[in-house]
């Protein structure tokens, strides 16, 4: 595939992408992937209107291989969670609130790549280096992001059912079925409509995260504030950075501190991270060259607007050839949104939990034609169907044998407070 490029100075990068959020309304598949100046690579890449498009909900992970390979072209898109279903032989009966397939990609006609104040557009079409900088360029100011979305939002279950489960949960660590496990609930309504693109901004705005997503495919739309990478790719080096130990910003410098070191010498928060560090390094070791499957970081703390996280990093080599199913496959889904050991965690999972997560802990990034690849986990997130009128959050925390109940539900609160702010 041939595409042309041109660079553009930016005065304002953040009001650029605003703009194109906004360009947003006029495509049919259009997606954000904001660093919010985290990464070291791209502050931003946006992307849109597809040349082509795979979606799937059987045998996905070998079509997608197959449409890569054919593209030999960037190409971006999401595996929802429930992709474990073809993965592992594993059966639920869940709500599906969303109907998605389990995979979608597309090819855009233009993407642009955002770093340093520089604006580089990467086309098909040459004419679009220069009507696409001056179609978003003339976009005026956003000029509603004081609009209120008014927004109720409902707990589809009850704290004390939620207590129940955790109880139960724990029954089971007990037991030895698994002994930790990721268990989340949903907030929602089902009745109302909302400005996704003031949503977006107002998420941002509260956040700021490294992995921030606004994606549009058609009618549905990922508002995501996300912290967290599940799998990033540069030539043969695969990295993977699970986020595992959560505390709140306190409202001073000095309660802030007592936060963080409250997190740093927390024995449950710290087995937590250790715990889902040695499943990934199990999961990478399935594809990675013998002995290069090394902990980079270990608890690291990560500081962000809203809260404090625990982050590590795990790195291998892979086998330049290594297709990306195979590296799917060995990891999917990310341990943190899981539990270990992760395919009884996933069998809990779908016991105790009411609907299917869908998109929610699923992933979203994209795939260049030299194959390295960035995708995050989907958590603190917003889910909206413009059609259906539906509006979903979801919120989990790990459940160990350590773990309080009403500390966890306290926990998921602090993680939906952004989403649910947004929405007012």
């Amino acid at each position: 595939m041939k595409r042309f490029s041109k660079s553009y100075k930016l005065s304002d990068k953040d009001k650029f992408i605003k703009k194109a959020i906004s360009l947003s309304k006029k495509k049919s598949d259009f997606i954000l992937l904001n660093s919010n100046n985290f990464s070291d690579k791209y502050d931003a890449i946006i992307a849109y209107d597809k040349l082509s498009n795979i979606k799937s909900v059987n045998n996905s992970l070998n079509k997608l291989d197959n449409y890569i390979k054919e593209k030999n072209d960037w190409v971006f898109g999401f595996l929802t969670y429930d992709l474990k279903n073809e993965i592992e032989i594993l059966n639920e009966n869940n709500i599906d609130v969303f109907d998605l397939p389990n995979v979608y990609f597309f090819q855009p006609k233009t993407i642009w790549l955002i770093k340093n104040n520089i604006a580089t557009i990467i086309s098909i079409n040459k004419d679009a280096l220069i009507n696409d900088w001056n179609e978003i360029i003339s976009i005026p100011n956003y000029i509603n992001e004081n609009e209120k979305n008014n927004i109720e939002l409902f707990f589809r279950n009850t704290k004390y059912e939620y207590i129940d489960k955790v109880k139960k949960i724990k029954e089971r660590i007990m037991r030895g079925d698994c002994y930790e496990m990721n268990f989340c609930f949903d907030i929602f309504n089902e009745n109302k409509t909302i400005d996704p693109y003031n949503t977006y901004n107002k998420l941002n705005e509260y956040t700021k995260s490294p992995m921030s997503t606004f994606l549009k495919i058609e009618d549905l739309f990922l508002i995501s504030s996300s912290p967290e990478r599940f799998l990033k790719k540069i030539d043969n080096i695969i990295t993977s950075e699970p986020i595992k130990g959560t505390a709140k910003r306190g409202a001073s410098k000095s309660e802030d501190k007592l936060n963080v070191k409250k997190l740093l010498s927390s024995p449950k928060e710290l087995s937590e991270n250790h715990m889902i560090v040695d499943l990934v390094r199990n999961d990478l070791s399935k594809i990675a060259k013998k002995g290069s499957v090394i902990v980079k970081k270990l608890n690291e703390l990560n500081t962000f607007k809203r809260v404090h996280q625990l982050v590590s990093s795990i790195k291998a080599i892979i086998n330049p050839n290594t297709k990306f199913s195979h590296i799917i496959r060995a990891t999917f889904p990310m341990g943190s949104m899981t539990g270990a050991p992760k395919i009884e965690s996933m069998k809990i999972i779908d016991e105790y939990e009411s609907t299917k997560r869908g998109l929610y802990s699923g992933s979203v990034g994209y795939i260049k034609p030299n194959m390295d690849f960035d995708f995050n986990v989907v958590i603190r997130s917003i889910i909206y169907s413009k059609k259906h009128k539906k509006i979903n959050i979801s919120v989990g925390s790990a459940i160990t044998f350590k773990s309080n109940a009403d500390s966890e539900y306290d926990e998921c609160l602090l993680k939906a407070e952004p989403m649910i702010k947004s929405l007012k």
